[in-house]
């Protein structure tokens, strides 16, 4: 090999380190979903006094849906640093869950849509919870399309996926 290709071939093997300020940037988030939770904690607990039981549903499903989306956001975070910058051993890290690690595409792209689907899940059920607030039926229709639809696509992903699998799997 030509010292010329070496060295593109070593420029394009070490610009993987370019994505790790995203992955920072993702931590960062975490710390913004962190304090948006909290907050949020805090609120509910103050106003518990004079809301009724619906507005304390809503309230806490309002928590799940920060919480799902931080989960959310620590798959990216590990699947993008160990898919793109460098592998994770767990002998180095015992406590790690397995979720977090040896992600491959197929099964980022179902935990991810997956958990679109439930958040947008849970701001259904919220949504719906909340009727008395809002007469729009559209945005109702919206509101249980939205995750039926990413069901939708998780369900197709997985048979493409499947599928794929088989293919790859008999040659």
């Amino acid at each position: 090999m030509r010292p010329s290709e070496r060295a593109f071939q070593a420029l394009i093997f070490y610009s993987r380190w370019l994505a790790a300020p995203f992955l920072i940037g993702l931590v960062a988030a975490l710390v913004l979903l962190l304090y948006r939770f909290f907050a949020d904690l805090v609120a509910l607990a103050l106003h518990l006094p004079s809301d009724g039981w619906h507005a304390l549903v809503v309230g806490v499903l309002n928590l799940i849906d920060i919480t799902l989306t931080a989960n959310l956001v620590l798959i990216v975070i590990f699947s993008g640093y160990e898919n793109f910058i460098q592998k994770i051993e767990l002998k180095d890290h015992p406590d790690l869950p397995s979720g977090l690690v040896n992600v491959d595409f197929s099964a980022l792209k179902q935990k991810l849509l997956g958990s679109i689907a439930v958040i947008a899940a849970v701001d259904a059920l919220a949504w719906y919870l909340d009727l008395e607030g809002t007469t729009d039926t559209a945005k109702l229709a919206w509101a249980i399309g939205f995750p039926l639809m990413f069901v939708a696509a998780l369900l197709m992903l997985a048979i493409a996926d499947r599928l794929g699998r088989g293919k790859g799997g008999s040659e």
